[in-house]
């Protein structure tokens, strides 16, 4: 075994291997940490440091600061009846500060605070009508103990059950063993940025010796890169290895071109025409393409997807086509077959909520050949569903499947083609850092005829104006969506089932209610319901973000606006406007609004093009919630801020580059170990 294996064993090994760490307290800080690995412990980066340096004297105590203080106890105040609070005076020859406890057991206190005595205490001072007052202190030590109260401490992001002096005590002692590896980072790039080694910046960030800002950045940058490096590089080997793959080469011709063209009942946008093209080349090669159709709400990406559905099956291959949810699997359906059935191809659509029978008979269908394109959820990729010839996979929302998902679905075939589609837009800066795995298809043009949205800015006081609009509507036969924030009625904000009760009792026409607390065959059947027309108002959460496709559907009203993400709104803005007729999006807001939420309002209302959103999006927010991330599908990196190091990304790609095509570096077995345990430990959980 080499010194690197053994190093990353070290990383490897379960949290239950430090001292005081049992199973109970492991299963909770994997909740906090995002595993249970010693990696996972130390990567666990605090968000800011506190100063305890010791103050000269009380008179110095600063406000809304944390501050450390030496004193002498002077009076000892105990709870009165039916109070809980205890107060302790403090003294110095300039002053003094009270410290406040609540719930305190007084026996235990007046132990801890004997009058006279000179003790050390550390915590965060408050103004308490003109003095100073500090409520539970963080440290209480005698004066001879002060060396103990960290002079910096670092504040990390908690759950509840976990203090901040104990998971910086179990992070310490991970840090004690950690040993050093060999560096694999060019050495004159290490040099130039004058970066600490791995380790050092780990140890710097988890306890420095002083708030020295140019050093905790440059601990911070270096983390970054290793993180950044190792995804590159890891996308460059693994695609280096997938394009070993046999995979069945596609013919195409212009004649099919211009065939498939024809079968459409309207005109393809140049973004479409050139992601065909792109989708066209890549079939052609007998390397697996791994290719992102990423667009925006209405742009296409289901017409170019049909295309290469019809380009595999006309070269004699099935294709599988993988939705999340039953809903979006039959709208793919119907969107698919529309354009392959036309040409001869034959379809079929696999859900878990089919009879058995019917399932069974498809699943044979599928398994002779007989079905050439089959769409539906994960059941796709059970192991009793075969394929006779799967050529082609595409994946639909893709951030909502996981790498695991993915491969199983593409083990059903030899080496099939991949075709993932995204309907949130991500800032091209930062797309490829992403999907770094795959190559990538923007479509940034809307097809004719489109719709445009009509956005209006309303406070939440003339909710009776809407209510009574929405009521027009919907007599004229048009359906609504009424998003709110919350579910329960006593959940903070408008909640979506006070609101369905309301409207229910407003409107003589049917009310449909969907939610994330609904079972998988409700909200299924609540949706459908709505898509077939059967209701006219939907109320509803977030579960209708992506991919409910209601032609019929002309006004989106979504309460609590304030409250969601730029990018969020403008995935429920894109619900309407898909069919021939005016749409609106009514953003009901609670005044004041804050300087934010009111520039993210005002860029919805001037704007429908997704990728501006994005970015504004992406600005707006920051560090730790880019685009929202469970929706984007965007990486929760663990060093990389991708406000900030965007320079650092190019530069890792830079080099990956370089490393692979020029082999400047030798990294032996054991590195490549590590290059891929910090990238699939760079965001939670591998989406490699």
């Amino acid at each position: 075994m080499t010194e690197t294996e053994t190093h990353i064993e070290y990383l490897l090994k379960d949290l239950t291997t430090l001292s005081g760490v049992g199973e109970k307290l492991a299963e909770r800080l994997s909740l906090l940490i995002g595993g249970r690995c010693l990696i996972d412990l130390v990567s666990h980066l605090p968000t800011r440091w506190a100063n305890r340096s010791r103050v000269a004297d009380i008179s110095h105590l600063e406000t809304d600061q944390i501050q450390t203080v030496v004193g002498e106890v002077q009076h000892f105040s105990p709870a009165p009846r039916g109070s809980k609070l205890q107060r302790i005076r403090l003294s110095d020859p300039t002053g003094f500060v009270t410290l406040v406890f609540f719930n305190g057991n007084a026996g235990y206190l007046k132990k801890q605070f004997p009058i006279g005595q000179t003790v050390a205490v550390s915590g965060l001072v408050e103004d308490f009508h003109g003095q100073r007052q500090i409520t539970h202190p963080d440290y209480v030590v005698p004066l001879e103990q002060l060396d103990t109260i960290p002079a910096i401490e670092p504040i990390y992001p908690l759950q509840a059950g976990t203090t901040n002096k104990r998971l910086h005590g179990l992070i310490m002692s991970a840090l004690d063993d950690l040993p050093v590896f060999p560096e694999w980072i060019t050495a004159s790039l290490v040099k130039q940025r004058n970066w600490p080694t791995f380790e050092a910046a780990l140890r710097l960030l988890h306890y420095p010796a002083d708030l020295n800002e140019t050093e905790l950045e440059l601990a911070r940058e270096r983390l970054a890169y290793d993180e950044a490096l190792a995804r590159a590089l890891t996308f460059r080997l693994q695609r280096a290895v997938e394009a070993r793959d046999d995979a069945p080469g596609m013919q195409t011709s212009a004649t099919f071109m211009s065939e498939f063209r024809n079968s459409l009942p309207f005109d393809p946008t140049g973004a479409q025409t050139r992601a065909m093209s792109e989708v066209s080349a890549d079939m052609e090669k007998t390397a697996p393409m791994k290719r992102m159709l990423q667009g925006d709400v209405g742009s296409g990406k289901t017409t170019v997807a049909g295309f290469a559905a019809a380009l595999a099956i006309r070269n004699g291959f099935q294709v599988a086509v993988m939705a999340p949810t039953e809903v979006l699997a039959r709208q793919l359906y119907t969107s698919l077959s529309s354009f392959v059935e036309p040409l001869g191809m034959s379809t079929a659509c696999l859900v878990g909520g089919m009879r058995a029978k019917e399932k069974r008979e498809t699943q044979e269908k599928v398994a002779s050949g007989d079905i050439q394109l089959i769409c539906g959820t994960h059941a796709l990729f059970q192991d009793k569903i075969s394929f006779s010839n799967l050529g082609l996979v595409i994946i639909d929302e893709q951030h909502r499947f996981g790498v695991a998902d993915r491969a199983r679905l593409a083990d059903k075939g030899l080496a099939p083609h991949l075709l993932i589609m995204s309907a949130t837009p991500i800032p091209r800066s930062l797309a490829m850092t992403v999907h770094g795995d795959v190559d990538l298809s923007v479509l940034d043009e809307k097809p004719a005829g489109r719709q445009p949205v009509e956005t209006r800015i309303i406070p939440d006081a003339r909710l009776d104006e809407v209510v009574a609009a929405v009521g027009r509507a919907i007599e004229r036969g048009e359906q609504v969506f009424w998003v709110c924030p919350r579910v329960e009625d006593d959940d903070d904000g408008p909640s979506a089932v006070a609101r369905h009760a309301m409207l229910s009792d407003i409107y003589q026409k049917p009310v449909g209610l969907v939610h994330g607390r609904l079972s998988s065959e409700e909200k299924t059947g609540t949706l459908e319901t709505f898509r077939m027309g059967q209701s006219s108002v939907l109320v509803a959460t977030t579960v209708i973000e992506v991919g409910v496709d209601v032609p019929g559907a002309t006004i989106m009203v979504i309460e609590g606006a304030e409250r969601f993400g730029l990018a969020q709104l403008h995935q429920l803005r894109g619900r309407v406007g898909r069919g021939n007729q005016k749409s609106f999006c009514i953003l009901l807001y609670s005044p004041p609004l804050g300087v934010t939420a009111k520039r993210r309002l005002e860029t919805l209302r001037e704007s429908e093009d997704g990728f501006y959103i994005a970015e504004v999006d992406f600005k707006l927010r920051g560090p730790g919630d880019i685009l929202g991330l469970e929706q984007s599908g965007v990486p929760n990196f663990r060093f990389l801020d991708l406000t900030r190091h965007q320079g650092l990304l190019a530069l890792s790609q830079k080099e990956a580059a370089t490393l692979q095509l020029e082999g400047a570096s030798d990294l032996t077995p054991p590195q490549q170990q590590l290059m891929r345990l910090l990238a699939t430990h760079s965001d939670r959980g591998p989406r490699l």
